[in-house]
């Protein structure tokens, strides 16, 4: 069993698998830990010594897991996440990539899926099933999904799935429905905050962190490994409102969307007598009124759809802070 899983974690794992059932859909916001549970429970199907605690964390299998490298699991992902966490692509992709025929796709595609299908008709080379997790499930597009649906429906007999996301509602109805749901629970914020030091994050710097991400843990420890500063976190509200660019120092476009986003929802609410959720009320200038907010709120979400590829990253973020400045310094 993994030492390392959060407690949180580790309890939704012994629950899902005392329940029988073939494909599971891991559901949720980002941040609580869909992609460690999916592989949690990959672990315990096809560990050679299961508890009702999990995987053994000891036998072959539990290794081959490890390295990447088993025999009788398919990890469905973008390639660029894939990357990211080390899961190898299949060699005729890999190729493309190194040689620049073209760039790591951001979607789950279609050919991987095809043999993802034609791996579930496979015999289990170790005997004890196979499985296929599939994360971030929303980011298959509908002819990768319809490419799925079949053997969803109707998997081989030893064959398990496990699909994790952060954005359910954006998965077909189909999928869904051939899936038994979990929501990820929301972790105690005292539980989340000694699993952060435990991590290796400072004390003082774990709830400053957990706050900044909305009280998501992993999201939270991504903000630590990212090197983001709890100082500069508290000082980015009052620097945008006086429209200092240095503010979003650092951040890609996408993120200071989201960190605008952020500043944003925490002034709505304090301007309709609600706690903020990101910032400490301290740290937020006065707000202005609701109309000014909510049109901020609207002109954010559009930004949010062309983030990941500005077309000037520099001119996009003081964009982005004059647009913050006018509103903040608006009054009724």
């Amino acid at each position: 069993m993994s030492a390392t899983v959060a407690p949180w974690i580790a309890a939704q794992r012994q629950t899902l698998l005392a329940q029988r059932g073939h494909a599971w859909l891991l559901q949720g916001p980002s941040g609580l830990g869909q992609y460690t549970l999916a592989l949690e429970l990959v672990r315990a199907w096809l560990c050679d010594a299961p508890t009702a605690h999990g995987a053994c964390g000891q036998c072959a299998s539990c290794h081959g897991i490890d390295v990447h490298t088993h025999a009788d699991l398919c990890v469905l992902m973008p390639e660029t996440q894939a990357l990211a966490l080390g899961w190898p692509l299949p060699e005729k992709a890999q190729a493309e990539i190194e040689d620049k025929k073209r760039k790591a796709s951001r979607e789950i595609r279609v050919e991987a899926m095809r043999d993802a299908v034609e791996f579930a008709q496979r015999t289990s080379g170790r005997g004890r099933g196979k499985a296929v997790l599939v994360y971030p499930a929303e980011q298959m597009n509908h002819v990768t999904a319809n490419a799925l649906l079949k053997t969803l429906e109707e998997p081989p007999g030893d064959v398990r799935f496990v699909l994790a996301t952060e954005a359910a509602h954006e998965l077909l109805p189909t999928i869904r429905s051939r899936c038994l749901g979990h929501t990820l629970q929301w972790p105690d914020p005292a539980q989340s905050q000694q699993w952060l030091v435990e991590q290796g994050v400072p004390a003082d710097a774990a709830e400053a962190l957990l706050r900044a991400a909305g009280g998501r843990p992993d999201d939270a420890l991504a903000l630590a490994r990212a090197g983001r500063s709890p100082q500069t976190w508290a000082l980015l509200p009052k620097a945008v409102a006086r429209g200092d660019v240095s503010a979003l120092a650092g951040l890609e476009p996408a993120q200071a969307v989201d960190a605008l986003q952020k500043l944003c929802h925490d002034l709505l609410a304090q301007r309709v007598g609600a706690q903020p959720r990101y910032f400490s009320p301290a740290d937020l200038p006065a707000p202005p009124g609701v109309g000014p907010l909510t049109r901020w709120s609207r002109a954010l979400a559009k930004e949010a759809r062309t983030a990941e590829h500005p077309f000037n990253a520099g001119l996009m973020l003081e964009s982005l802070v004059a647009q913050a400045r006018h509103t903040l310094n608006s009054r009724h």
